[in-house]
């Protein structure tokens, strides 16, 4: 399937214009919706967008972070330890209440797009992995899949460090895919532990994936890059949104 992209919308949040990068099957007809939200966006990350609609927040390298209020559209922050630093202030400048309503912003635009079949699910990737936790709790969320999600256990998103995200788990209705890297410094054995004690006791629908792995090992540049698994966990994602958006799983 051949990929279009290049495309881009600004489109409103309540915090100011968001720019969102598309991508989309060249093939005419309509396609479920999946934001891909990434803690840093990079021209080296392989893309899941087969047979979807899929929208990335942000621009290219440590812009993907939903920090629209506070950089210009097209505003670079390089992969480096600057950028890192900047990318990290601006995570504990922001509101979490603006997280949400940035996640909702691009779930609205992706619903009313004229290639898009209004069914929803999500992806995301470190803090993305977290924003995708969140985002499932929006109930036309069907499906997400959250990998190596940062922050969760720790109460650590947003301005004042003090997220709701476990509080809140029961919100989620649709289908939770979790991949955990256990060699992974910024998601311990004892927050794993916590985040699948409380999705436990909420009731929540999820798969639970723990591997031999470090933190980014899905990034195809550096040494943690671990192809192999690479491969395999895109094909636990693929199962779970052809499954659950496409029109054969309608009772989901």
């Amino acid at each position: 399937m051949i990929i279009k992209d290049g495309e881009h919308a600004d489109i409103p949040t309540p915090t100011g214009p968001m720019r969102l990068h598309l991508f989309r099957p060249m093939a005419a007809g309509r396609y479920p919706g999946i934001p891909l939200i990434l803690g840093d966006l990079s021209d080296h990350r392989p893309d899941p967008a087969d047979g979807c609609l899929s929208r990335r927040p942000g621009l290219p390298r440590r812009r993907a972070r939903g920090v629209h209020e506070f950089e210009k559209p097209g505003t670079v922050l390089a992969y480096d330890p600057a950028g890192t630093d900047r990318g990290n202030d601006l995570k504990f400048t922001k509101e979490v209440s603006a997280f949400d309503s940035d996640t909702r912003a691009g779930l609205d635009f992706m619903a009313q797009h004229e290639c898009c079949t209004g069914r929803l699910g999500v992806m995301g990737i470190c803090l993305g992995g977290h924003l995708a936790f969140r985002a499932a709790m929006n109930r036309d969320v069907l499906a997400a899949a959250c990998f190596y999600a940062t922050d969760i256990h720790d109460h650590q998103l947003g301005k004042h460090n003090a997220d709701d995200s476990l509080a809140r788990a029961g919100d989620i209705k649709g289908e939770l895919v979790c991949v955990w890297g256990r060699q992974d410094p910024h998601v311990p054995l004892e927050g794993r532990i916590l985040i699948r004690r409380r999705l436990e006791e909420a009731g929540v629908f999820y798969q639970w994936h723990e591997f031999n792995a470090q933190h980014a090992f899905l990034r195809d540049e550096g040494p943690r890059y671990d192809p192999a698994l690479a491969w395999h966990c895109y094909g636990l994602v693929m199962e779970l949104f052809h499954r659950k958006l496409g029109q054969g799983d309608l009772a989901g």
